[in-house]
């Protein structure tokens, strides 16, 4: 990595030493907020600010959470820059900065800077959009919601070296964010490849078996399709023991006590995650029926979202006692069905197609209860045949867990690497000219 000869200290905090010929400004010398309402609709072209890119949106689409009118909405030019200076106290992920590259209207909640002749738009929105990756904005705000106006993020000092120099950085800047964005846009591709295939890998394996030589019969459910002669089609009730829907208490902050699950602890691939969890003081009552068994599985019966409905680990004894509240069904199967057997196939589509046939709604959340879950269908193979599929499964499914695992590892490196080389160039620790 090039560097500048002579450095110096910049006296400002997020900076530190910026190259000697490099000066200084506050924000409100490079840039002015902009208030344009969009007065009789007379602009229609409407933008959005999301994931740190100004984007097109439909103004005629049917979305609940688009206004009855955009008369109220601020039009803006290519070049101008969006800052949402807003709920910085509830959201700490949201990348808050982005550059318009044409004219249309974004919500007036947001503040508007226009770029002066002083300094080159791309390069004040990259010096902007380091300040927001390093999390500048957070701890700036007041009130309950911590927001933001433009009084307040005016001041915000900003290195300013040579126009020549401001355009070279934010070309450098332009080029290697692309390169790196193209290789985790193929990245992303090739997870969501490996996924399907381990989606197919296990739709196959529990409904057709490991051995082709066999005949078929019609199930009689089309998601299940054809399976082997041997086998039969049965309601999950059938298997199930016992279901039990978790603790209801909503204390579960406590530092101490009993681990209790959430649905956040039940991964996509199912598995459970003891990462974040919560604690509490439970009854001898309430210990006898919520805490867990080897080999109980735990069912995600309630979300906001529907695809996470159904979403299922098998929990294996540890050192502690561990519960689950009531977001989780407990479910115990007979020894003539191995539930590693049953938790593939919920995970698996044709589980998931009864999983939503058996989920109701009501005030935006989706739900199945345990009379639902017995009333799934499911694939019954002979215990031995049961046994060996996920053996087969939990061999393939770590393998390409495996390899998703270091293609989002390749990810993170290559955003973290994107966001160091963002701050390095602006703040002229990376030479680029």
């Amino acid at each position: 990595m090039e560097q500048y000869a002579q450095m110096k200290n910049s006296g400002v905090p997020w900076l530190l030493d910026i190259p000697e010929t490099w000066g200084i400004r506050v924000l409100f010398q490079l840039a002015d907020q902009v208030k344009n309402k969009n007065k009789d609709l007379s602009e229609q072209n409407l933008l959005s600010l999301s994931y740190g890119r100004i984007k097109r949106k439909d103004i005629n689409s049917s979305d609940g959470l688009l206004p009855e009118s955009f008369d109220g909405y601020s039009i803006i030019e290519a070049n101008d820059i969006v800052l949402r200076l807003t709920d910085l106290q509830n959201d700490h992920t949201s990348l808050r900065v982005g550059q318009s590259h044409e004219r249309g209207i974004i919500t007036s909640a947001y503040t508007t800077l226009r770029p002066s002749t002083l300094v080159w738009p791309a390069y004040l929105y990259y010096v902007l959009h380091a300040y927001d990756l390093i999390k500048g904005f957070y701890g700036m705000g007041s009130g309950v919601r911590q927001g933001l106006n433009y009084d307040e993020v005016k001041t915000i000092k900003v290195p300013l070296p040579s126009l020549d120099e401001q355009h070279a950085i934010a070309a450098y800047l332009d080029d290697q964010a692309a390169q790196i964005e193209s290789i985790i846009t193929e990245a992303q591709s090739s997870i969501e490849d490996y996924k399907r295939w381990k989606a197919a890998i296990v739709c196959e394996a529990v409904t057709k078996g490991m051995n082709t030589n066999v005949l078929y019969k019609d199930s009689g459910i089309d998601w299940i399709g054809l399976i082997p002669q041997h086998w039969t089609r049965i309601k999950a009730g059938r298997v199930i023991v016992s279901t039990q829907n978790g603790l209801t208490r909503r204390d579960l902050e406590k530092s101490s006590g009993t681990i209790v699950l959430k649905l956040k602890n039940i991964s996509a691939n199912g598995n459970i995650d003891y990462s974040e969890t919560n604690r509490i003081e439970m009854t001898e009552k309430e210990m006898s029926t919520y805490a867990l068994h080897e080999n109980d599985m735990l069912f995600v019966r309630v979300n906001g979202s529907r695809n996470l409905v159904g979403k299922c680990a098998i929990y294996h004894e540890t050192q502690e006692t561990v519960a689950y509240n009531d977001h989780i069904i407990r479910t115990r199967t007979t020894e003539n069905y191995n539930v590693d057997f049953f938790r593939y196939y919920l995970l698996s589509l044709p589980g998931k197609c009864e999983i939503e046939l058996h989920t109701s709604t009501s005030a935006g959340q989706f739900t199945i209860s345990g009379e639902g879950l017995r009333d799934l269908y499911i694939t019954l193979p002979p215990y031995n045949e049961q046994t060996d599929i996920v053996k087969y499964l939990d061999d393939k499914c770590r393998v390409i867990d495996g390899i998703i695992e270091e293609k989002e590892a390749l990810i993170a490196d290559l955003e973290s690497y994107k966001r160091s080389l963002i701050y390095e160039a602006v703040t002229g620790k990376r030479k680029v000219v």
